[in-house]
């Protein structure tokens, strides 16, 4: 009897830990509380008929929400290897010649090379029962509380055949969206912004609360294995395929080929495409594929022989930091940036690099003259990272930010209580707000118009074609022929012209969305102003309301609520709604109610490139259909739309048993075949 009862309390005590960790760290319970009780109530009737077999740390004993992760130290069961790495295609060829030397032709497998931070979960009869960080290859610090509050890791493995145990070796990651939208918030909470999403990715990981962790988007996907007991694998690419059914999150862009031409054009593709996909990659890693030949191979002292990483060319380099100026922008927030000597990084040639704010230059203790490394990713201003500190002569001086604006003159202040920015009040004549807010007009997130780009809005402004925005919808062809930008050397209508006059007229009858979001009204973005325009369906309606009926709509808040009812009080900005309309400019949503409801009450997320609709077309396609586009897969979710090269959503969406569609599939709900 004592020996069932000591197993009954080693089973209740880890089911109830187990569901402490889910209700106090991910804040997702999955039992009622009268559940939880009864467990909790039989685990102490046990401990006290057998007092003798409770256990030192027992849920008994404690309130249940004191999880910390210690870091303690533990070795891996078998050791984790490195890579060796190659910079170009002659030093590829030679890895080649060495392996096709030793096993003759292989298939090789080639997959992205993740930045992130090296892990090794160790699974045990199913269960997830330690993470240790990468370590020195032999020792890692344990991160088992940390990875478990990771959404598309499982706890415990699924399928049949589950192995005894398994080390499942993998890379956790910041998406590059979170990590933006993180460093935003950070920003203007006046933190210190993370350098890049491997050191977010790194730091969310080794923080002693879980709970901070799981506040953090992080993702993993595994990509090797090191022991394993009860399950076998013939080859690098059926590892996968049996860890993919165990519901362990693989890579969708792995592929294997026969020729080492089809491995440079995998390696070339990814080269030109390396900001295409959610994570950021640093090159790509080439295996042979059979682990028979694996075996053949063999490693040195610290990699395998039979895998190499074709490493890019670094996104990070050093340069002068000759200057520090200021900029200023649409909302007129002021913000330091860089000027430096040339320099190439990621394939351009750039001299600006983003500082973001005075209190950013001070922690990263970047003086004037410093040699300072930088680093850009996608089409990302670069952003200085820091001073080589080494290379210091005693010659360089510290920035000493600006008291009043470069372009108008005022005096530059905090506009609010808690703001960690410093901006020119001067929002409706600042010169330098006005170019950004009509040169934002005519961006992408805006009204999409390609020819008002920032040389015609400063053309526009310059030549007093137009005062403000409001003057913008009432352009003709004679007020801008008083400008050479937009006429032709005979002073006859220009291209540039004709094209303007075009795409304004177009514009008028854009989605009430877009409208919201040319207006440059401080944190309404797409999503807010999707939102609000669904909810409001006028801008009468969204200048009419309170804050707190405003903070009520999903993806409003309280936050984005008090800088509308802030923007619509100014007498000027009133003004620009009333001339807009005037001309012409759609202030209502359209008849939407016109187009069939057929995605009314669904959730859509989507993955991937699709070919009849871009990013924004789909969104605004679901909502007009009665559907809502999210960013994120949850058990909410109805449908996960797949295109070309999803990301982790969809794993993510796999793994919750959330419907998959493609293209296809959607455009037949969409025309209510369901």
């Amino acid at each position: 009897m004592t020996k069932q009862a000591r197993q009954r309390i080693s089973e209740l005590s880890n089911e109830i830990r187990d569901h402490q960790f889910k209700y106090y760290v991910l804040d997702a319970p999955t039992l009622k509380d009268f559940e939880f009780d009864e467990l909790l109530k039989e685990l102490n009737a046990l401990e006290t008929k057998y007092p003798e077999l409770r256990e030192a740390d027992s849920p008994t004993l404690g309130i249940g929400g004191g999880f910390a992760t210690s870091f303690t130290q533990y070795d891996h069961i078998e050791k984790m290897m490195s890579l060796d790495n190659v910079f170009d295609l002659e030093e590829l060829a030679a890895w080649f010649d060495r392996v096709e030397k030793e096993v003759g032709q292989p298939t090789y497998l080639c997959e992205l090379k993740v930045d992130g931070l090296a892990i090794n979960l160790t699974y045990e009869n199913s269960q997830l029962v330690r993470g240790l960080t990468r370590g020195n290859g032999v020792t890692g610090e344990d991160v088992t509380l940390n990875v478990k509050t990771i959404k598309n890791l499982p706890h415990v493995l699924a399928g049949k055949d589950l192995p005894s145990l398994i080390e499942i070796r993998g890379e956790v990651f910041f998406p590059l969206a979170a990590f933006n939208e993180l460093n935003d918030g950070l920003e203007e909470a006046g933190k210190a912004l993370f350098a890049n999403p491997r050191n977010a990715a790194a730091g969310s990981l080794r923080q002693k609360d879980p709970r901070v962790t799981a506040s953090r988007p992080l993702s993993v996907v595994v990509h090797g294995v090191g022991a394993h007991e009860g399950i076998t694998f013939d080859s690098q690419s059926h590892a996968y395929s049996i860890l993919k059914s165990l519901g362990l999150p693989t890579s969708e862009q792995f592929k294997t080929f026969s020729t080492r031409k089809d491995v440079e054009k995998f390696i070339e593709y990814y080269k030109q495409h390396r900001h295409d996909v959610e994570h950021e990659i640093d090159g790509i890693v080439i295996k042979v594929d059979s682990l028979a030949q694996q075996k053949v191979l063999g490693f040195t002292s610290r990699a395998p022989k039979w895998a190499i990483a074709f490493k890019y060319p670094p996104e990070e380099v050093i340069t002068k930091l000759l200057d520090i100026k200021v900029s200023i922008g649409r909302t007129g927030r002021v913000t330091p940036f860089a000027f430096m000597e040339p320099v190439k990084v990621a394939g351009s040639t750039v001299t600006n690099a983003t500082l973001h704010n005075a209190s950013e230059i001070v922690r990263k203790g970047v003086l004037i003259g410093d040699i300072v490394t930088i680093r850009k990713a996608g089409d990302v201003i670069p952003e200085v990272l820091g001073p080589v500190i080494e290379r210091r002569t005693g010659k360089e001086k510290e920035f000493v930010m600006p008291t009043h604006c470069p372009e108008c003159g005022s005096e530059l202040r905090a506009m609010s209580e808690g703001d960690v920015d410093i901006r020119c009040p001067n929002s409706r004549s600042c010169p330098a707000q006005l170019r950004e807010r009509i040169y934002y007009i005519g961006s992408r997130a805006a009204l999409d118009i390609d020819v008002l780009g920032y040389e015609a809005a400063a053309a526009l402004l310059s030549a007093g074609i137009i005062i403000d925005e409001a003057d913008l919808f009432d352009l003709n062809v004679e007020k801008l022929a008083t400008s050479e930008f937009f006429t032709k050397k005979d002073g006859t209508p220009g291209l540039n012209g004709e094209k303007l006059l075009v795409a304004l007229e177009s514009a008028k009858q854009a989605p009430l969305w877009r409208i919201l979001v040319a207006l440059s009204i401080r944190h309404v973005g797409p999503t807010a102003a999707q939102a609000l325009a669904t909810h409001c369906a006028s801008i009468e309606r969204i200048s009419q309301s309170t804050a707190s009926e405003l903070a009520e709509i999903d993806g409003v808040g309280a936050t984005i609520a008090e800088t509308i009812i802030e923007w619509f009080s100014i007498d000027w900005h009133q003004g620009i709604i009333t001339k807009w309309a005037a001309a012409g400019v759609r202030m209502h949503q359209g008849e939407v109610v016109q187009l069939p409801q057929t995605l009314a009450g669904l959730t859509f997320v989507v993955t991937g490139g699709l070919e009849s609709f871009t990013r924004d077309s789909i969104s605004e396609t679901i909502i007009a259909h009665g559907g809502k586009p999210a960013s994120a897969v949850s058990k909410k979710t109805d449908y996960v739309l797949a295109g070309a090269d999803p990301g982790s959503k969809l794993a993510k969406a796999q793994e919750l048993g959330v419907s998959v569609i493609d293209e296809a599939r959607f455009k037949e709900l969409l025309a209510g075949r369901g």
